[in-house]
C-alpha cells in the first residue's frame, strides 16, 4: 500500500496536483526540488512511490526522466494526464508593466515563450520549480518579479494572477507516471498498457522488424522515443509505450522481442489512463 509519495516541487506544483488526483486515499507528500532527489527517496525507501512528468503535449518528451527510470531500475505502475494551465502571478497591486523578471521551471518558460514576445522588457530566468518561485515571492515580499505557476499555487501563496493561461497552446497536457522500486501488484486482468525498452543491432530493417512483431501480436504502439547510448556513440535505445486488449498478446510479444533484441526490458505494466 502506498502511504507516501515523492514529488518534484513543493505543494502547489503540478506534481502535487497529480498526487491529489491520482491517489484516492490520503498520502503523505515528500517534496524535492530535483528529480534525482525524488528518485533517491525511493531508493532509500523514504517514499513508497514517486510521481514524474514524462512528456508534454507542447514541449515533448522529458528525456532525462526516461533515463532515470531506466538506469535506476524503476517500474511504472500508473499514469495520469493533467491539463496544464500556466498563470502569471505576482504580489497584489502590480500590473504586467511593473514586472521586470519572471522566474519559473525551464519547461514552463518554454511553453509560454510566445506570450512574452509582446513584453520585451521582461527578463525570463530559469528556476527549479514553478510553485517554489511563487512561495519565495510571497515569503520575501519581492516586488517587480513574477512566477509562472498553477492556480493552486496562487491561492496557497496569496499571489495575484496577472494573466491567465499564458501557455502558447491552450490545450496543454502533461503525462505523469507513478513509479516504484518493484512491480505493481495490479492483476493481469487490469493491465492494458506497458512501457518497454529495447536495443537493436545497428543494421537495416531492425526497427521495422520489431514494429511488425508488435503489430502481428495485436499491440498498438502509442509512443516511441529514442535515447542515445552514451557509452556507444550513434547507437540508440528505444522506449516504447504499448496498449493491448489482451495481456496474453503482450506476453507473446515479450517472448519474441526477448529473442530479437540485444537488450529487452519491461519498464512497467499498468492500466491505461486514456481509455
Amino acid at each position: 500500500m502506498i502511504k507516501s509519495v515523492a514529488i518534484q516541487g513543493i505543494k502547489g506544483s503540478f506534481h502535487h496536483i497529480v498526487s491529489q488526483q491520482f491517489f484516492n486515499q490520503l498520502v503523505d507528500v515528500n517534496e524535492y526540488l530535483t528529480f534525482d532527489k525524488t528518485v533517491d527517496s525511493l531508493l532509500t525507501r523514504t517514499s513508497d512511490a514517486a510521481i514524474m512528468a514524462i512528456e508534454n503535449s507542447i514541449a515533448g518528451s522529458i528525456i532525462p526522466n526516461y533515463a532515470l527510470i531506466d538506469t535506476k531500475g524503476l517500474h511504472i505502475v500508473g499514469e495520469h494526464y493533467l491539463d496544464i494551465q500556466h498563470h502569471l502571478m505576482a504580489l497584489p497591486n502590480q500590473t504586467i508593466n511593473d514586472i521586470e523578471e519572471v522566474y519559473s521551471h525551464p519547461m514552463a518558460l518554454l511553453q509560454c515563450k510566445e506570450f512574452f514576445k509582446q513584453y520585451p522588457h521582461i527578463k525570463l530566468i530559469e528556476d527549479k520549480d514553478t510553485a517554489e518561485v511563487a512561495q519565495r515571492i510571497q515569503k520575501h515580499q519581492i516586488k517587480n518579479v513574477a512566477a509562472i505557476a498553477s492556480q493552486l499555487a496562487a491561492r496557497l501563496f496569496e499571489l495575484k494572477i496577472i494573466s491567465e493561461s499564458i501557455q502558447t497552446i491552450k490545450h496543454n497536457e502533461t503525462r505523469f507516471v507513478v513509479v516504484k522500486t518493484k512491480n505493481s501488484e495490479i492483476s493481469e486482468d487490469e493491465i492494458n498498457k506497458a512501457s518497454v525498452k529495447f536495443e537493436l543491432d545497428h543494421k537495416r530493417g531492425s526497427l521495422a522488424t520489431i514494429l511488425n512483431v508488435l503489430s502481428d501480436c495485436k499491440l498498438n504502439l502509442t509512443k516511441i522515443q529514442s535515447l542515445p547510448k552514451i557509452e556507444t556513440p550513434w547507437k540508440y535505445a528505444f522506449f516504447v509505450d504499448l496498449t493491448f486488449d489482451s495481456y496474453k498478446d503482450f506476453e507473446k510479444a515479450k517472448s519474441v522481442m526477448n529473442i530479437m533484441a540485444q537488450e529487452f526490458k519491461v519498464l512497467g505494466e499498468y492500466k491505461n489512463a486514456r481509455q
